[in-house]
């Protein structure tokens, strides 16, 4: 693993592959279930204040402070998840659309409280892209993390790509852009407004050129040291920096 830092857009981890959960997850899965659940929560509170950061509810167009939150089913899902329960928290107005839920039981657990927190979940996205244009001040794309093969993507995912494409409200996406490869931008994926990287960066995110947040300074520093993690210091208690 090699940590470079590139000259005009902050601070990037260099690796050949780094799935959402990466190298922590195999170094502390024997350290008990604090570390695991720390890993868990930590980058979604912080993902939800990248997007607040970015999108103030001051700033928002339309009269009602409404945001599209688009699920995966795997680990970028449960972060978009509890991602619509904070800004639900915080007087934002959320829809989800989860095509294909997960079985896992953290995953169902975050979306159970979704549902408690009266968060409508669609049935289906409208392939009409003004109705969501009309409809939402924003998209957040927590849809296809770094694990995802970008050559190999799959309905529904590959058709809400085309959708989201098209779609000219800002989007917000959470540690990779769906469509993009963990190791370099792909034109047939989407281009945010706003990228939320998790943990560390990801080599991809070099190419990105709008607002860039890193979310979670919780990884231990042995951690950080045996991957090399170049990561910047967060200011006071934030656990959120923009690059």
């Amino acid at each position: 693993m090699e940590a470079s830092r590139g000259e005009d857009t902050g601070i990037f981890f260099h690796c050949s592959y780094f799935n959402e959960i990466g190298p922590f997850l195999i170094d502390t899965r024997d350290r008990g279930a604090g570390a695991i659940s720390t890993l868990v929560w930590h980058p979604r509170h912080s993902e939800y204040d990248g997007e607040a950061e970015a999108y103030p509810l001051g700033s928002l167009t339309k009269k009602q402070p409404t945001v599209l939150v688009i699920c995966g089913p795997d680990q970028n899902g449960s972060i978009g998840l509890v991602c619509a329960r904070h800004l639900r928290m915080f007087e934002y107005e959320p829809t989800i659309y989860h095509p294909k839920r997960s079985s896992h039981s953290l995953h169902q657990d975050f979306t159970v409280q979704c549902e408690k927190m009266d968060i409508p979940f669609l049935s289906y996205l409208p392939t009409e892209v003004q109705l969501i244009n009309d409809a939402y001040n924003l998209v957040i794309d927590a849809m296809l993390g770094p694990e995802a093969d970008c050559a190999n993507i799959k309905e529904p995912y590959s058709g809400i790509l085309v959708t989201l494409k098209q779609i000219k409200i800002p989007i917000a996406s959470v540690d990779v852009p769906s469509g993009w490869d963990v190791e370099e931008r792909s034109q047939d994926g989407i281009n945010p407004e706003v990228l939320i990287s998790l943990t560390a960066p990801k080599k991809c995110a070099t190419s990105f050129t709008g607002k860039h947040f890193l979310a979670g300074r919780f990884l231990p520093y042995d951690i950080q040291k045996k991957y090399e993690l170049n990561l910047p210091d967060f200011p006071g208690t934030d656990c959120l920096i923009e690059l």
